[in-house]
């Protein structure tokens, strides 16, 4: 009976150690992705949205994309970041069905849902991927121009890099949108401007942006609707 139960530990001891090293040595094999964030009830966006200066537009002086750090670099202290894949990847994992992994974290292809239109959009990397594009749901030139060329560099790149402001999305339609707030700018499919809003309204709160009038209006007609 000794020997069983000293045989079972072992066997338990060993299979425990098997399973720590999967998790962290098996080459090509990513970690898990990006949870996609949980949904905001619209009293609390709105409550959050009120808490928010308002103020008009700093101007475009001094704006590139390079102010908020190298594209897409794993490089930041935002949700998810230091995972050892890089941001686009790691949008395309969570938001993304029926994926294809390459080796590490690339996603080779996969099906993506569009929130903004509705259309399903089969994604395959190569000449065409830019069908699905990653969309900052608070612009970076409207975060530059509503307090964002104020924060400390590792503050934007952190920004550029949330997973709370990034969304995969209908390439043509994102560049529609360009650096459109909601005053200017909604997705065409209405069912998702509730969240749509909501998301935007927390990024804002979270990295000390402000709205302009227009956009707080905007936003604040949506959130009453929802």
């Amino acid at each position: 009976m000794r020997f069983v139960v000293t045989l079972s530990v072992s066997v338990l001891a060993a299979v425990s150690l098997l399973s720590g090293c999967k998790a962290t040595t098996v080459p090509g094999a990513p970690p898990a992705g990006p949870v996609a964030p949980g949904p905001m009830s619209p009293a609390a966006a709105q409550q959050m949205l009120d808490q928010l200066p308002i103020k008009g537009r700093a101007p475009m002086t001094g704006y590139s994309r390079d102010q908020f750090g190298e594209a897409w670099t794993d490089d930041n202290n935002a949700p998810d970041g230091h995972n050892h894949c890089d941001t686009r990847n790691d949008i395309l994992r969570r938001d993304l069905v029926d994926i294809t992994p390459a080796t590490g974290c690339q996603v080779t292809s996969g099906t993506l849902h569009d929130p903004y239109t509705g259309k399903t959009i089969t994604f395959t990397r190569g000449a065409k991927s830019t069908v699905v594009q990653i969309d900052h749901m608070v612009p970076l030139g409207d975060a530059w121009q509503t307090g964002a060329q104020q924060l400390p560099a590792d503050r934007r790149r952190d920004l550029a890099n949330d997973p709370r402001n990034l969304q995969a999305v209908d390439g043509p339609t994102n560049e529609q949108k360009g650096d459109g707030d909601a005053a200017t700018w909604l997705p065409p499919q209405k069912s998702y401007r509730c969240t749509y809003v909501e998301r935007q309204v927390e990024v804002k709160s979270v990295y000390g942006l402000w709205v302009t009038q227009a956009e707080h209006d905007a936003i604040a007609g949506i959130l009453h609707n929802c």
